[in-house]
Parts: C-alpha cells; sequence; structure tokens
C-alpha cells in the first residue's frame, strides 16, 4: 500500500463519520482512528506496523555425499579471486547507459583498473581491482542493488 493509498483513506474515513478503522493486509496493519480532541478539532492517527511472519522450522541438514563433479567445480572456484562490494548500493557495469561496459568476462585486468561502479546515496564510486589477472565470471546484474562484502566478480590471478 502507498502512501497515496493511505491518504484517501484516511480522508474516505474522516468524511464517513466513522471513528475507527482497521485495515490489515499481508504485510501491514493499518489502524485510523478520528474524533475530538481536547480543542474541539478532529484529529486522524495512522498506526503502520509490519506484520510479523510466523517462525517456520527449518528442515533438518541433510547429509550428501561430494559428487566428483561438485568436487572438481569446487576445486575450481577455489582458484580464482573473489572480488567483493565494499559498499552498500546499486551496481552498475557501465559508466553510462550509452557507453561499453568497463570489463566483460574474458577481458585481462591490471590493479587499479576500473571494473564496475556502485551509487550509494546519489554518489556514483568506481570500484578498483585489487589484484591482476582475467575475469572469470560476473556474479551480479547490471542495475541490481548489492550489499556488503557480496561477491562481484571472480578472477583467475594466474
Amino acid at each position: 500500500m502507498d502512501i497515496k493509498e493511505i491518504q484517501s483513506l484516511i480522508k474516505f474515513v474522516a468524511k464517513s463519520g466513522a471513528s475507527e478503522v482497521k485495515l490489515e493486509t499481508d504485510d501491514i496493519k493499518i489502524t485510523i482512528r478520528t474524533g475530538p480532541t481536547s480543542s474541539g478539532t478532529e484529529t486522524t492517527y495512522v498506526q503502520q506496523i509490519p506484520m510479523q511472519a510466523a517462525p517456520v522450522a527449518a528442515p533438518a541438514p541433510v547429509a550428501s555425499q561430494p559428487t566428483p563433479e561438485s568436487q572438481e567445480k569446487e576445486g575450481e572456484e577455489s582458484k580464482y579471486i573473489t572480488i567483493k562490494s565494499p559498499i552498500i548500493g546499486t551496481f552498475y557495469r557501465k559508466p553510462s547507459p550509452d557507453k561499453p561496459a568497463f570489463v566483460e568476462v574474458g577481458d585481462s585486468i591490471s590493479q587499479g583498473d576500473v571494473l564496475c561502479v556502485i551509487e550509494a546515496m546519489k554518489l556514483f564510486n568506481d570500484i578498483e581491482s585489487e589484484v591482476s589477472g582475467k575475469i572469470v565470471k560476473v556474479l551480479v546484474e547490471d542495475s541490481s542493488p548489492v550489499e556488503f562484502d557480496q561477491p562481484l566478480f571472480l578472477v583467475d590471478p594466474s
């Protein structure tokens, strides 16, 4: 529910003369109370409370035997260096929409090369490589939000 819907609901309740209206959806609970105050004017109160999800029991961990394929994949990925996000923000692969991406899979990079931009609080921060090598995989989609320490790229240092 957005703010315009809440505002129109408040106006509707005020015009209807109801003293209290409660509305619950899957994710929020809103209570609107109207009535005279000590000054004799009508006041509206809105309370928006996030609903708590019911706790769900976690399934018991299942022990599985590692397959040769998964062991091989883990062995391959362990030789790569993971470049992680130093900040929270929005990940961009290009300096602007009409420009090419900073790096593509297969590109060779050097220490100090700009790999991407992360926008945080309307500031665009260049993310530079701390290692030299070859880009093996881009782990984040363009224009998507990233968290602190989230893996962004896999680099083969050899």
